[in-house]
C-alpha cells in the first residue's frame, strides 16, 4: 500500500476501513490532514457502536446460552402479536436461531419502528434454522378468550415448525399442550434473542395481514390502525358497528353499538 500521504481522503477513507488496523488507525490519528483525523474518528466511533451492540446482543442470550450448556441445542422462541386489538387475529411466531448470528439491532418488536422490523424481517427469515407462523381468528378468540386463544395460536406456530425443538423459550406463557419443555420468561421478547426475533416474525406477518383485510372492510383503516382501537376506528365502530373482522366479545362491542 502506498504511503497516506500520497492519497487523497477518499482513497485513505477506502484503505482505513479495508485495513482497520491499530497501525492504520494510529496513521491516520497522526496525519496532518483535519479530513483525515476525521476518518480516524469516525472510525472509532463506529467500533465503539460495534462492540456496544454485540455486548447487548450477547445479553440477549443469557438464558440460550444456560440452555446450550444443558443440552438443549434447538431452542425456539415463541410470542405473539395482537392481543389488544379490537379487530383482526392473534398472530403469533416460533423462531429457532443458529448459536451464531448476525441481526444487528434485534430486540422486541415494540422497541423497533415499523422500517427497522421490515428490515430484520427477512434477515431473521433467511438466518433461523426454521420458523412457523400460527394464529386464532376473531371467532376463536370470542369463543375461547384473548388469552386461551393466544396460547393456540402459539400452539399452531409451534406444530408448525419443521425442525422439532429441544426447548421452548415462551413470552411470559405457558403453553400445556405442547409437550415440550419450556419457560415463560416476563418480558421475554426484551430478554431472550429467541422470543425477541418471534416478536418481529409475529408483529411484520400481522401487521401486513391487517393491510391486505383492509382492502375488505376499507371503512375501519385497518391499513392504518392493524385493528387497534385508535380515536378513528372507535368513531367508525359508533357509526357502522362492527365488522366480520371485529371480535364480539371485547369492549365496547360487547357493550352495544350503534349497528350489528
Amino acid at each position: 500500500m502506498e504511503p497516506l500521504s500520497q492519497m487523497n481522503v477518499r482513497e485513505v477513507e477506502e484503505a482505513l476501513y479495508k485495513d482497520p488496523s491499530p497501525r492504520m488507525f494510529c496513521a491516520c490519528q497522526n496525519d496532518p490532514r483535519q479530513g483525515v483525523r476525521r476518518l480516524a474518528v469516525r472510525l472509532l466511533k463506529y467500533q465503539q457502536a460495534q462492540a456496544t451492540e454485540q455486548a447487548r446482543i450477547q445479553q440477549l442470550l443469557v438464558e440460550e446460552k444456560k440452555l446450550w450448556k444443558k443440552g438443549f441445542l434447538l431452542l425456539a422462541g415463541i410470542d405473539e402479536a395482537g392481543r389488544g386489538p379490537l379487530a383482526g387475529p392473534v398472530v403469533a411466531a416460533a423462531c429457532i436461531l443458529p448459536a451464531r448470528f448476525d441481526l444487528p439491532g434485534l430486540n422486541d418488536s415494540k422497541m423497533l419502528t415499523e422500517s427497522k422490523r421490515e428490515k430484520l424481517y427477512p434477515q431473521i427469515q433467511a438466518q433461523a434454522i426454521d420458523y412457523a407462523i400460527g394464529s386464532a381468528e376473531p371467532a376463536e378468540i370470542d369463543a375461547l378468550n384473548i388469552l386461551q386463544a393466544t396460547k393456540l395460536a402459539m400452539k399452531r406456530a409451534v406444530e408448525g415448525l419443521t425442525v422439532r425443538p429441544h426447548y421452548l423459550l415462551i413470552d411470559a406463557l405457558k403453553l400445556p399442550d405442547v409437550h415440550l419443555p419450556q419457560l415463560p420468561i416476563v418480558k421475554g421478547d426484551q430478554i431472550s434473542a429467541s422470543i425477541a426475533a418471534a416478536s418481529i416474525l409475529a408483529k411484520v406477518t400481522r401487521d401486513r395481514l391487517m393491510v391486505e383485510l383492509h382492502a375488505l372492510y376499507p371503512e375501519y383503516t385497518f391499513s392504518k390502525n392493524k385493528g387497534y382501537g385508535t380515536s378513528e376506528h372507535m368513531q367508525v365502530l359508533r357509526r357502522l358497528g362492527p365488522c366480520p373482522l371485529h371480535r364480539r366479545s371485547f369492549a365496547p362491542m360487547n357493550q352495544g353499538t350503534s349497528a350489528s
